[in-house]
């Protein structure tokens, strides 16, 4: 079951702050947790978060960069979204409104995880199975996937894949749910707690069912 994203920081007290205020605490029910590291940020990110922008979407982006982020140019163009970095340079999305897919008015919209053309079977089918949510929409470039049709968070998958030279900054968290915890099979994959790697080479956590301290 798919629980929450995981976030590498340099400082983790501002990444904190940053990500709660950014957020409003309104996540989908997933929970957003930083680890430490030395490393700072280098290469476009292969998972990014999108945001509800809201009915005011600009006054929206105004607060999120008095907040510490900033505008970046990814090549993206002329778009329906905004795109920002945080205080550590992780892009993320403002979603303006009327935005495909888009059900919350703030907060937490969507995880975006890169994925080629041609893994797109098999991502689907790992993930689907591994973070236990659905699938509720297709499009020619991609899929998304909601835990239920009226979730307001949804797992988007798509091109273009960022090149894969390094441990993934953002990764994502799930639990298992069997009730036993300990090891499993999915997809032709055991997975026991720890750090794994989905089929496209992204790194992702497996936590059993114990509460963090």
């Amino acid at each position: 079951m798919l629980t929450g994203i995981v976030i590498d920081a340099l400082d983790l007290a501002v990444m904190e702050r940053f990500w709660q205020a950014a957020t409003q605490g309104r996540t989908g029910g997933l929970e957003l947790w930083f680890e430490p590291t030395r490393t700072p940020k280098a290469g476009k990110n292969r998972l990014h978060l999108d945001l509800a922008g809201g009915p005011d979407w600009a006054a929206e982006v105004e607060r999120l960069l008095a907040l510490g982020a900033r505008q970046i140019d990814i090549g993206q163009g002329n778009v329906p979204w905004d795109v920002l970095a945080d205080p550590e340079g992780n892009e993320f999305c403002v979603l303006r409104p009327g935005h495909d897919g888009v059900i919350p008015d703030a907060g937490l919209a969507a995880i975006c995880l890169d994925m080629a053309a041609q893994d797109r079977a098999t991502q689907l089918a790992f993930w689907r199975s591994v973070s236990g949510w659905h699938q509720v929409d297709e499009y020619p470039w991609g899929v998304r996937l909601r835990r239920a049709s009226t979730s307001p968070v949804s797992l988007v998958m798509g091109p273009p894949a960022a090149p894969k030279s390094r441990r993934n900054r953002l990764r994502l968290e799930v639990v298992d749910p069997s009730p036993e915890g300990g090891e499993r099979q999915e997809s032709g994959h055991v997975l026991e707690t720890g750090e794994h790697c989905d089929p496209a080479g992204n790194e992702f956590h497996v936590r059993d069912r114990e509460p963090r301290p």
